[in-house]
């Protein structure tokens, strides 16, 4: 799904921040201009700003940069990448908008415009709805709206901080794509994510191939994992099966005493033929209360 541009515009993201349809940008020096602390963007493609500044001798700083005051100079809000090529272009000033806002505005603002333009890689992504929603405590539904996002695509995105720390990092350089890390979350424990992630990213698994490797090594395990039951218990289990009609799977932990049962069923007139014959007690209970 494509993400939303900023038609939109900062004020109608930020109501509290005016942006002013007849503000004229002014002409700042590069060295006035400090960086944001609340930068979502942890990892800069150099190949990517080499090429803006390209752009930027050739046709200068086209969409002005968004700052605030701070001391005697200005607080970045949005326009990093920017920033970062007009100083490799060699640049003495630049076109800024300057506005008032606070930190709180500030970070939306920062967040929001870096996830609509697509410059975040997919744990960047991430990390920026989990600000949101913590810092802010928005719900996935506001975010979506905010950033032109499809709430699913926000949950699919959030879902990738389950990924073992050192898989994250795969991702966010592109070792590991989006699709086969999400694929590997199926296998629940760190080990094995990682274990099956190494194998993904050196044979190039595509997202098809990682859920067949993810259904295979879930069956493996469930395999080695099933428990041996004691005589008596495989007694109570095909008894249950011959009453029952169906296949049941009797799960007991002989620390505890404790387990569960696993009935199966084959369509929506089984089921009922099922509960009929588990609640016959029930329906005979209820005809002497009568």
């Amino acid at each position: 799904m494509q993400k939303k541009g900023l038609g939109r515009g900062l004020s109608a993201l930020i109501p509290h921040v005016e942006v002013a349809k007849d503000s004229l940008p002014l002409q700042v020096e590069v060295d006035r201009i400090a960086p944001s602390p609340m930068q979502p963007r942890r990892l800069f493609d150099e190949a990517k700003i080499d090429e803006l500044a390209a752009s930027v001798r050739d046709q200068g700083i086209i969409q002005p940069l968004l700052v605030r005051r701070s001391g005697d100079g200005y607080e970045l809000i949005a326009g990093e990448r920017r920033l970062r090529a007009a100083l490799k272009a060699g640049l003495k000033a630049v076109p800024v908008v300057v506005r008032e806002a606070s930190d709180t505005e500030a970070l939306q603002l920062a967040l929001i415009e870096n996830l609509q333009r697509e410059d975040l890689n997919p744990i960047e992504e991430a990390n920026a709805y989990q600000r949101l929603q913590k810092e802010f405590g928005w719900s996935q539904e506001v975010i979506a709206d905010k950033v032109g996002r499809s709430r699913p695509a926000v949950a699919n995105s959030l879902r990738l901080l389950l990924l073992p720390k050192e898989l994250q990092q795969e991702v966010a350089w592109g070792k590991l794509p989006v699709g086969q890390a999400r694929a590997l979350l199926g296998l629940e424990r760190d080990a094995l994510i990682l274990s099956a992630a190494r194998k993904v990213i050196a044979q190039g698994l595509s997202t098809r191939e990682t859920e067949r490797l993810v259904g295979r090594l879930k069956l493996g395990r469930r395999k080695r994992e099933a428990p041996i039951l004691d005589p008596d218990l495989r007694s109570l289990m095909e008894r249950l099966q011959r009453c029952l009609g169906t296949k049941v799977r009797l799960m007991h932990r002989a620390r505890s005493g404790r387990g569960k049962i696993e009935i199966d069923y084959y369509s929506a007139a089984d089921l009922e033929r099922l509960i009929q014959l588990m609640t016959v007690n029930e329906s005979r209970g209820a005809s002497l209360q009568n």
